[in-house]
């Protein structure tokens, strides 16, 4: 992007300015590394200053703990492997992610997605893209690696602008990363880290996957209709028609007979897994039902997981058989093998992650901090409206500089959590409004993890396509969504609503 006189625009200086700020910055792992090492050089100056604060709920002096000491380097030692281990998000990504590798690789998720784009009314398909693409975070990263150059060949099939085509695809699976109307991976991963936060003020808090369900689910058709919007106000318009006469029409293939079978037969599956539930917690007695007999209580929630493992493997499995995609049991573990692979680097950023919030909590500067901050942003009398859109806008800065959710959730957490919870708010929903600002910038930072895949993509229909094509394309799903998503939270904090099954907007200290 360059005006007249071929000067770099004060929008690609900005975005240069952004990427170096960006790629200048180590390795996730390594950030977490430094931190660790940093908490307990200051636990060491805390200690030595006596850096304390006062319990507001208990009136109990909180003095720091110095982790150089000798009993701290002993539990440095002692400790190590429980950190790593007994971190929750850990044993809570993998089990989730090996239900869906097994729907993931027998071909159920990819036919999934063909089949509700081949079938969606023309009048309707930009809708369709941009919800297909919300949903697909329910298998991590598909919708980026299917969806986006899918999207580009069924606009250009149709005589549509392919680029336009993507970036609605793009703009649904990146800009929409955390709604959804089924739990994906995000939901434990981060339930895991906010939970292991708010531990740092109440040992026994519990975060559940489904803290943000209500909320996320009614986003989904709020980003799908603004995204659905802006694509074709704004950006559809600004692009133009494709002209490509002398190209080959591209096709999209329709489902095989064998692909079709895989869908039935996993159809089938998913409705008894659903009328299995249904008897379990419906009746009085049902066996599902938590002791105190209530649904909330109940392991379909608790252990919502367990329930995702099983469902994607079964039907996973189920259309594995039928399409002929698993001709036996080695296919099967190959693909529940071949999702750890995809996260080797996450086993190697928890093990600092984990150090890092282990230590944090240990030293009591977590408790502290909070209780600090918490006073001050009392004292401003913001209200929790004004001090929930700063978190937005803050959340949404950070992931300028850094792709990863759980890397910047892991290191905002356990200090933003226990401020707020001794401000009065819940853990749920400081990790709804992270979720909100850490989604509306992916599709214009360059540091996010596929961004480079992206320019790829709009590069094959635009030889000319680079960073700047990218912002300025999405530029406007990134401003309406943060307006439309923030005017959302506003009206639910308004209302009163729960966030989710049991997950409220405030928090009481005990």
């Amino acid at each position: 992007m360059t005006d007249k006189n071929n000067k770099p625009s004060f929008l690609s200086r900005i975005l240069n300015l952004t990427e170096k700020a960006g790629n200048a910055l180590p390795h996730p792992a390594t950030l977490f590394l430094i931190f660790t090492l940093l908490v307990l050089v200051f636990s060491w100056l805390a200690w030595l200053v006596d850096w304390h604060a006062i319990h507001p709920d208990t009136n109990e002096e909180i003095h720091p703990v110095n982790l150089l000491s000798k009993e701290g380097l002993h539990n440095i030692l002692l400790h190590m492997v429980d950190n790593y281990t007994g971190f929750a998000p850990l044993g809570i990504v993998m089990v989730a992610l090996l239900g869906i590798g097994i729907a993931e690789s027998s071909g159920l998720i990819s036919s999934l997605v063909r089949l509700l784009i081949l079938s969606a009314p023309r009048k309707m398909l930009t809708f369709v893209i941009v919800l297909t693409g919300i949903m697909s975070n329910v298998a991590s990263d598909v919708g980026y690696v299917l969806l986006i150059p899918l999207a580009g060949v069924i606009f250009k099939a149709i005589g549509r602008n392919p680029i336009g085509g993507m970036a609605a695809a793009f703009a649904g699976v990146s800009g929409g990363f955390s709604a959804n109307i089924v739990l994906g991976t995000t939901d434990p991963l981060l339930a895991g880290l906010s939970q292991e936060a708010a531990r740092i003020v109440d040992p026994d808090y519990l975060v559940n996957p489904t803290a943000n369900y209500y909320f996320m689910a009614v986003s989904t058709f709020l980003i799908a209709g603004v995204g659905t919007w802006v694509s074709e106000k704004i950006v559809f318009p600004r692009l133009g028609e494709y002209h490509a006469a002398d190209e080959e029409k591209e096709s999209l293939e329709k489902l095989s007979p064998k692909e079709k079978s895989g869908l039935r037969w996993a159809g089938l599956v998913t409705l008894a897994l659903i009328g299995v539930a249904i008897w379990g917690v419906v009746p009085e007695n049902g066996f599902l039902l938590g002791k105190d007999g209530t649904f909330l209580s109940s392991p379909l929630i608790k252990g919502v997981v367990s329930v995702l493992f099983l469902g994607a493997g079964l039907s996973g499995l189920a259309y594995g058989i039928a399409s002929g995609a698993f001709k036996s049991d080695s296919d099967v573990m190959n693909g529940m093998g071949q999702s750890m692979k995809t996260i080797a680097s996450y086993f190697v950023l928890v093990f600092f992650a984990a150090q890092f919030v282990a230590y944090f909590k240990w030293s009591n500067l977590g408790v502290i901090f909070a209780i600090k901050g918490a006073t001050g942003l009392i004292a401003l009398d913001l209200g929790i409206i004004p001090l929930m859109l700063m978190f937005i806008l803050l959340s949404a800065l950070i992931n300028m500089l850094m792709g990863s959710a759980s890397a910047k959730w892991a290191i905002m957490a356990p200090v933003f959590i226990p401020m707020f919870m001794f401000m009065g708010y819940s853990p749920e929903l400081s990790q709804a409004v992270f979720r909100i600002g850490d989604s509306v910038t992916n599709v214009i930072s360059p540091m996010m993890s596929f961004f480079a895949l992206i320019i790829a993509f709009f590069h094959k229909y635009d030889k000319k396509a680079g960073i700047g094509t990218i912002i300025a394309t999405m530029l406007p799903y990134s401003v309406a969504f943060l307006i439309s998503w923030s005017a959302l939270l506003i009206v639910w904090i308004l209302l009163g609503l729960p966030l989710g099954p049991g997950a409220g907007l405030y928090y009481q200290m005990h």
